[in-house]
Order: C-alpha cells, then structure tokens, then sequence
C-alpha cells in the first residue's frame, strides 16, 4: 500500500481500499455484510441452543426413564415420567435461553450506549484510539489516522466499529432471545420424544428405549460434528457414551432406591 501523501492532492484516496472491502469481505472495519458465501453464519443465536437442547433432552430424559424403570415399576408410569420430563424440561430450556440470552443482548446494548455517549463527549480521544488500535495491527500511523478520522465521519459507523474493535460484538447481528429460546424448546422436546417412542408403541422393556436413544445421540453427535473441525465417529462416540454412563449410572441408582424403598 502506498502512504499517504496530503501534501499532493492527486494522491489515491487511502480508503480507497475499503471501498472495495464488500466485494471481498477482507475488512473488518467495513459495515455490516452478510455472509460470506464460503463460511457459515455463526452468529445467528440458534446453533447452540438447539445443539445442547437436543443432547440434553435425549440424555436427561433416558437418565430419568432409565432411573424410574430400575426401580421396576409399571410400563405406564416409565411412560408418564417420560412424557412429564419432556414437558418440564422442554419448557424449562426456553425459559432459561430466553433469560441469558435476553440478559446478554441487553448488557451488550448497556455497552453500546455508554460507547455513544463516549463517541459524543470526546469524540477526539475515541478517533485516537481507533487510530492507535489499527497502529497496533501495522497500519502504518498517518495512514491509520486518516483511515480512522473517515470511519469516524459517520456517527453509527463509528459505533459499529467501536463496537467491533473494543466489545468484539457486532450491533447488527445481536442474538435473538426468541429465537434462542424457540430452537432450545423444540430441540429440547424432540430429543426427549425419542426414549419415549418405544412405550409409546407398545414397548413394555426399557431396552428398545435405550438403544433408540443411543442411536439418537451417536447420529446428534455426528451431525454436529459435521459443522465443526471434529470428525462424524468421534463427535457419535463421545455423545454416545457420555449419554449412555448418565443413563446406566442413573438405572442403578434407581435399582438402589427403589430396592431400599421397598
């Protein structure tokens, strides 16, 4: 990149290569864009809650059947428990989501507004310190003033940028709390469905339940290894196995309780 020269007027605009950032997502201190066509969107708010929904309906509930069914009760009361532990947890995921999520969303907004109000009062320190942060990522410092001082021109770009520079958030792609608690609910509730299934069908053993459950859990755990770095076997087998200790473990607990209880 050529320095900037201001004693030369016919001198190429510095944020000349800004411009053309949108064309091919290389700047971070553009405005906000949407995904790049070669990444996926991972600010969206529902990855997380739908993955640890799913793994948490499918594990809590066969630990909770798998605990009532050692204590050798009814079929019926095995099916009861699982729809009832469905139903209290399904709720109970969206209603925690939406609260930590909304909770966050407004801390973050709380943030964005003392940066406002710091970008109003002193708005030279906030354009030094902007300028400062791209000098520490080798822009070289004329450049990175002026790069600076134009970002700066518009007050709601200039926040965005603080916002992505000093919070690490971006204002225009906040998680939604709906959303959040929406995906966890369902997810919730569809991995709780499955150790259900079998009684629901007819099953009278607790051992269908098991391996339909544990077959969900392998297939959950590769399925989210596919949208991350681990690979299908390893993310099945891990998901797998810690789901089927808490279920075991739980059984015999309530073989324990159920034998001392009489």
């Amino acid at each position: 990149m050529t320095p900037l020269d201001t004693t030369t007027p016919p001198q190429p605009d510095p944020a000349a290569p800004l411009a053309a950032a949108p064309e091919d997502g290389a700047s971070a201190a553009a405005p906000h864009l949407p995904p790049h066509p070669h990444h996926r969107d991972v600010n969206g708010g529902w990855l997380r809650p739908a993955v640890f929904g799913a793994m948490d309906g499918l594990v809590s509930n066969l630990a909770l059947m798998s605990g009532v069914a050692g204590g050798a009760v009814a079929p019926h009361t095995v099916v009861l428990t699982g729809l009832a532990g469905l139903a209290a947890g399904a709720f109970s995921m969206a209603a925690g989501e939406y609260t930590s999520v909304a909770s966050q969303r407004e801390l973050v907004l709380a943030e964005l507004e003392v940066e406002r109000r710091e970008l109003r009062r002193n708005p030279e320190e906030e354009l030094a310190e902007l300028a400062a942060v791209y000098e520490a990522r080798g822009v070289e410092p004329r450049l990175a003033a002026e790069v600076a001082r134009q970002l700066s021109a518009d007050p709601e770009q200039a926040l965005e940028v603080h916002a992505r520079e000093e919070l690490g958030v971006d204002p225009e792609d906040l998680p939604s709390p709906l959303v959040a608690a929406g995906s966890s609910f369902v997810s919730f509730a569809l991995g709780a469905l499955l150790p259900v299934l079998p009684y629901l069908l007819g099953a009278s053993a607790l051992w269908p339940a098991v391996v339909l459950a544990l077959l969900g859990l392998f297939g959950c755990g590769a399925v989210v290894a596919r949208v991350t770095a681990r690979t299908w076997w390893y993310g099945g087998l891990r998901q797998l196995v810690l789901g089927g200790a808490a279920a075991g473990v739980t059984y015999l607990l309530g073989n324990l309780f159920g034998a001392a209880l009489g």
